[in-house]
């Protein structure tokens, strides 16, 4: 006697599809902040650098005061830029490579009979949102140090 397999229903396969999509979409995500956060830093660190050996001169007082207030608002960038990119290694879920370097072969083989997409989108979408707020906020403040480097270039005259 032979036996056909049960087809799938289709929204059964709409959702297997659907978390596999999810899955990939949100990986993709967080690979983009991290080069975002990379490039933000790099520029960053470069215009700090640049105010940072204009700093020796002799410079009118209006100018170190909007000049400071931009370090501080860039340093507070760089500072949550790095966030961004720092890796996290909680691993107190079952659906993050942290967790599964915790356990043995066996372990994970047990592990590994349910559909874990589900969680792994959970965890995922925790950790994009976490690097997209930090992102947000480093963006904002460089923008802010930007334009207090307006008035600051305004009291050298330029």
């Amino acid at each position: 006697m032979t036996t056909t397999p049960t087809p799938m229903a289709p929204d059964a396969f709409l959702v297997d599809k659907n978390l596999d999509t999810a899955c990939a979409t949100l990986a993709a995500e967080i690979g983009r902040t991290d080069s975002k956060s990379s490039l933000l830093l790099a520029f960053t660190g470069a215009v700090l650098a640049g105010l940072g050996s204009a700093a020796d001169e002799n410079l009118p007082v209006i100018t170190k005061v909007f000049g400071a207030a931009a370090v501080l608002a860039l340093g507070t960038s760089a500072l949550l830029l790095l966030l961004v990119v720092r890796p996290r290694l909680r691993g107190d879920d079952c659906a993050s490579f942290p967790y599964w370097a915790r356990l043995d072969e066996a372990e994970i083989r047990a592990g590994m009979t349910g559909d874990q997409r589900a969680a792994r989108i959970r965890v995922l979408s925790v950790l994009a949102l976490a690097k997209f707020r930090l992102l947000r906020s480093a963006v904002d403040l460089t923008l802010a140090a930007l334009a207090l480097l307006v008035p600051a270039l305004a009291g050298l005259g330029l």
